[in-house]
């Protein structure tokens, strides 16, 4: 695949929760290795988009396509494991499993792949060391910063290498040195691997990063913006 032919892609996407209608005829489309940022006021239907590009939900109207497979039309089994081999996830507050070690939540969904614990802890532990969280790999959660804990979360999302990562609101709960810090490890990310990123996010700071920012407002996506990495301004 060619970086400049769409990786996910999606057209049509309308998505209602009772009366409140979230998505109201949404588009996207994110090459490898493009960091798109998706902003636009609460409760524009940000989060809903990223949740039907990723398969956590269905739409109720329109397609989802993802290296050309119909995603939205997929049964829960196969969007889970699309999501557990080719996806990448980062959500505002972490969501660690408070019981296990950050090492073991960085290394869990490679141990969800199948891979041996060893194995899987080898391979994360270098994420936990660039995103500087190595020294608490044996500590719980409960016992770390929410800063922190959201840079064990980043960590587990790139273990997998995935080819997409959503993330929503990921610099949140980090101050700006270390919101820094996890866009230029996503944008790294992009350059040297193809991994492509859909970026939710409020802060112009955050969304200049992009190579794109699409504006989500009344569940309608309007034309994007086409900025060059590390510059621009959010709309």
């Amino acid at each position: 695949m060619s970086r400049l032919d769409p990786l996910l892609s999606a057209t049509g996407l309308r998505k209602s929760y009772g009366p409140t209608v979230a998505l109201d005829g949404a588009a996207f489309a994110i090459s490898p290795g493009e960091i798109v940022a998706v902003m636009g006021p609460s409760g524009s239907g940000k989060s809903t988009l990223l949740h039907c590009l990723s398969g956590i939900v269905c739409p109720d109207e329109g397609e989802v396509l993802f290296e050309g497979l119909p995603v939205s039309r997929m049964g829960d089994a196969e969007r889970s494991r699309l999501r557990r081999t080719a996806y990448g996830f980062v959500f505002q507050f972490g969501q660690l499993v408070p019981e296990l070690t950050c090492l073991e939540n960085a290394a869990l969904p490679l141990r969800l792949q199948g891979r041996r614990r060893n194995r899987a802890e080898r391979a994360a532990l270098p994420w936990l060391d660039r995103l500087q969280v190595a020294d608490l790999a044996r500590k719980r959660p409960g016992e770390v910063s929410g800063g922190q804990g959201q840079r064990v979360a980043i960590a587990r999302a790139m273990a997998t290498g995935p080819r997409v990562i959503f993330a929503d609101e990921p610099t949140g709960a980090l101050d700006a040195r270390n919101g820094d810090l996890v866009m230029e490890l996503f944008t790294e990310a992009a350059r040297e691997t193809g991994t492509a990123v859909v970026l939710v996010t409020h802060e112009p700071r955050v969304a200049a990063h992009a190579h794109r920012q699409v504006v989500v407002r009344d569940g309608r996506t309007l034309p994007a913006a086409n900025l060059p990495a590390g510059t621009g301004d959010a709309a």
